[in-house]
């Protein structure tokens, strides 16, 4: 899990795939955090990716890194309403501060689980992590 996060931080903006009705849905993130052991990504609950998320928590995660390297990550994305997880996440992605407060009724965190984490190059398989 330690290097999903890394790699995703370092590499700044991912793309969180999501469906709605029978069409794929995808756009960029740029926060994730971790939890208690656990990976968060966040938004707004009155976006439609939250929705979307709500109704199908299957998600996919791509990120490109350098040298033709690109991780892809399947998961489970659970809301979690706890008030102490949206302080962690603010804290360990000070960007957001400008954009949400744990208490403004709009910051949503979602917990990553189930995940499949393939490492992927354009030369050989994937390097396959579960967490």
């Amino acid at each position: 899990m330690q290097e999903v996060k890394e790699f995703l931080q370092k590499y700044h903006v991912f793309y969180v795939a999501t469906v709605e009705g029978n069409q794929p849905r995808v756009r960029p993130y740029g926060a994730v955090a971790e939890v208690d052991g656990k990976l968060y990504i966040c938004t707004n609950n009155t976006k439609p990716s939250f929705a979307q998320m709500k109704a199908n928590p299957r998600i996919e995660i791509c990120s490109l890194g350098e040298n033709g390297q690109w991780l892809r990550l399947a998961a489970t994305a659970t809301p979690d309403p706890r008030p102490e997880v949206k302080a962690a996440v603010l804290e360990q992605c000070p960007s957001l501060k400008s954009l949400y407060r744990v208490d403004d009724g709009i910051f949503e965190v979602l917990a990553l689980s189930d995940c499949t984490a393939s490492f992927c190059t354009l030369s050989g398989a994937p390097r396959v992590v579960k967490f």
